[in-house]
């Protein structure tokens, strides 16, 4: 093996919640560790998202980080379910407290990351023109963070404001006294249209395919209730890290279509009031029976049909395409209620697709919208956008891109054959979004912290997942998917925003604690599935 040095122990790619921590637990383990930011400030997600009303949609308390219990102690939440800037705050704030800013080269975008077989190490090249060598290189990019403009024919030609909610500006928008056109109903779409329709003279909403939804229920914490939560945490995160999503919760012990019709509501009626995505979870048999699963979409369309005035309009809010929970139920304040209000029109692009977009406005198949202001609540390239945005190149120059055409292929989500040394963070191949993404990337780094261990240990160079194992983790993953529901669904998680990507079911919906115990069984059995080669020169 040559004798050439690396500039830096480890290359960390992304400032988010994943890349903090990589930072954070690399720098312990005494390596020397540089990172890269295309923003101007750590949070990621958190960061770039401000549009109005974003939130979470798991519980403060839980979405958060575990490893530092005085920060646990000290930090106090201000609601159920933070808004982005709390958020954001809270992710400055523990960058602040572990000095991880000084890790980080802000404003500065990876174009390229190349190994080299003969130095083991990556070289990683900027748009700044910066170039670095690591001997590992740690994808903390984000599985929502490649946005998605949906290529409509003359969508440059508008004249007015025009913005994206994953990439919102700082300023404060004004929507007082303007005509605001929003384009999709997913997550952002739900939850800023109330807000956006609270200050705007007219709101068109032009919705493709509709959501299901559930109030959020949020409410201030109360002194008592902080109180209770930090002195319960080390419980409350055993049974987070024991659970299938990384919060706190269980479904119910019995199927939905094993109980009476009176027990079925009271548990619905329970996981109703408790607010968001989680009602997917109230019966274990919901997104695996479609019998079980009509139980839960008839109980919502009820609901929804309680909320909106016109029953037409409230027929084109209820989603006829997938199973109740097999694209992750949005969690908002109001949104349902909103289409009730005067100055707010529901367009059905499915009916009366959008023709162009004009200087002034949306010209659909029967009807011209003139706007102001255009809102593209349009999402994100999800799990791989990111990654297929960097020239990542790995043994005998392989392109991930091409590795990855037909869909993502990793072993444990964490690693990629023909990749040595590159670990991946909370994406394909993981629970990664299906679940709690703090406790997620903490479940990971730890992992990655005790495999770097055992090279050194083995005074090991490298390690690299094999064909067999990444073959193997695909079809496992594969098989959990068919055993569901979810692959019914149209969803990102399939790829199906985004024209000509393969449609294959992205994350491992085996559940959060199984996927601990299973990356857990591969390190004790001496990381089965990696091939770990060289020794390092003495």
């Amino acid at each position: 093996m040559g004798a050439q040095t690396s500039d830096v122990d480890a290359v960390v790619i992304g400032a988010g919640i994943s890349g903090l921590y990589a930072v954070y637990k690399l720098r312990g383990r005494g390596m020397t560790v540089h990172g890269f930011e295309a923003a101007d400030g750590v949070g990621g997600t958190w960061f770039h998202n401000r549009y109005p009303g974003a939130r979470c949609d798991v519980e403060s308390v839980d979405y958060s980080y575990s490893f530092d219990e005085d920060l646990q102690q000290e930090w106090t939440w201000s609601e159920r379910f933070a808004t982005q800037e709390e958020i954001l705050a809270y992710l400055e704030h523990v960058a602040g407290r572990h000095d991880l800013h000084s890790a980080f080269e802000f404003l500065t975008r990876v174009v390229s990351t190349v190994y080299d077989e003969v130095s083991a190490l990556w070289t990683i090249t900027t748009d700044t023109g910066r170039s670095v060598t690591a001997r590992f290189v740690v994808m903390a990019t984000g599985v929502l963070s490649a946005t998605n403009r949906p290529d409509i024919p003359g969508r440059d030609s508008f004249t007015g404001e025009s913005y994206h909610t994953g990439e919102w500006p700082r300023h404060t928008v004004e929507f007082a006294g303007k005509r605001v056109g929003v384009i999709g109903t997913g997550s952002s779409g739900i939850q800023s249209i109330p807000i956006i329709a609270q200050e705007a003279e007219q709101v068109v909403v032009f919705q493709r395919s509709p959501n299901y939804s559930l109030p959020a229920g949020n409410t201030p914490l109360s002194p008592e209730q902080i109180a209770e939560v930090k002195a319960s945490y080390p419980e409350r995160r055993r049974l987070a890290r024991l659970s299938g999503g990384g919060t706190p919760f269980t479904p119910y012990p019995k199927g939905a279509l094993e109980v009476d019709e009176a027990e079925r509501r009271r548990v619905y009626d329970e996981w109703w009031q408790r607010g968001g995505y989680l009602f997917a979870k109230a019966f274990p048999d919901q997104t695996i029976s479609i019998e079980a699963n009509d139980t839960a979409r008839e109980y919502v369309e009820a609901k929804i049909r309680d909320m909106v005035k016109d029953p037409e309009i409230a027929n084109r809010l209820i989603p006829t395409d997938h199973p109740i929970g097999t694209k992750r139920i949005v969690t908002d304040s109001g949104y349902f209620e909103t289409y009730n209000r005067e100055n707010v029109t529901l367009v059905n692009l499915r009916s009366t697709p959008i023709v162009e977009i004009t200087e002034g406005g949306i010209r659909t198949s029967d009807t011209d919208y003139p706007l102001d202001m255009l809102v593209f609540a349009t999402g994100f390239d999800a799990m791989t956008g990111a990654l297929s945005r960097i020239d990542i190149r790995g043994r005998d120059g392989r392109a991930l891109r091409d590795e990855w055409s037909a869909g993502p292929r990793t072993y444990l989500g964490m690693a990629v054959a023909g990749f040595p040394n590159m670990f991946v963070m909370v994406g394909p191949g993981s629970p990664s979004v299906l679940a709690n993404m703090v406790l997620g990337a903490e479940q990971q780094v730890d992992w990655i912290a005790d495999c770097l261990d055992h090279l050194d240990e083995h005074n090991a160079v490298s390690i690299e997942a094999t064909e067999q194992a990444v073959a193997e983790w695909v079809e496992e993953c594969n098989k959990k998917a068919a055993a569901t529901l979810f692959p019914s669904a149209d969803s990102w998680y399939m790829g199906a925003n985004i024209p000509g990507k393969p449609r294959v079911f992205m994350p491992y919906i085996g559940g959060f604690a199984n996927y601990g115990n299973i990356c857990a069984e591969v390190a004790a059995a001496g990381y089965k599935g990696f091939e770990i080669g060289g020794e390092k020169d003495a």
